[in-house]
């Protein structure tokens, strides 16, 4: 096993509790990985990310059966694509006005996008698509908070599932973000994980 590598193969700590592992490790974590970097990949079951060239492809959303949209780049700045860009079809919309720099907060997002991942999925046939500029980071970022917060993943399980599919990198500030969440999420390393919905 590679050298430092170690805590991911099992991130348990001292008396069996999960710990968060430092952002070189996760990032490690990542490029161990080799997944796809297709326009539009499914990186858990009906869940995708991918890049704004899918996301204005309204034929392929189609092809693919996409009931629900997440933009983690909406904006006149960013993709400005919108509800009524899909207007025509029966795709469900919803916007995140996020940059991709470290400096930006992803956090205040990370609830209300796992709840729109969540209602998307609730129907036996919903598909959603997650995509930002490139599907690398701001999208990553959401689905992996999406895993942490309703399929109860550590965010060690949840990058392994999601890179395993594609090739994923949130950049500093926002896997920094995502450490937060998964140390509150896990508190302490209980194994009695407490969760807010």
């Amino acid at each position: 096993m590679p050298r430092g590598l170690s805590c991911l193969a099992s991130p348990e700590g001292a008396g069996g509790r999960y710990e968060t592992p430092p952002a070189s490790e996760l990032k490690r974590l990542m490029w161990t990985k080799s997944g796809a970097n297709n326009h539009l990949d499914e990186v858990h079951p009906r869940i995708y990310i991918g890049d704004k060239n899918a996301a204005t492809d309204k034929r392929t959303l189609q092809a693919h059966h996409i009931t629900h949209v997440l933009n983690a780049a909406d904006g006149k700045f960013n993709v400005n694509t919108g509800a009524s860009f899909y207007r025509d079809t029966k795709i469900t919309y919803h916007g995140v006005e996020a940059y991709d720099m470290p400096c930006f907060d992803l956090s205040p997002f990370f609830y209300s996008a796992a709840n729109f991942i969540k209602n998307a999925l609730s129907s036996p046939t919903g598909k959603v698509f997650v995509h930002c500029v490139m599907g690398i980071s701001r999208s990553s970022s959401l689905v992996l908070a999406y895993l942490m917060i309703h399929e109860n993943m550590t965010l060690v399980d949840a990058i392994k599932a999601v890179s395993a599919n594609r090739n994923i990198s949130p950049n500093t500030g926002f896997l920094e973000q995502l450490r937060e969440l998964d140390k509150k999420l896990h508190y302490q390393g209980s194994s009695s994980v407490n969760r807010r919905t």
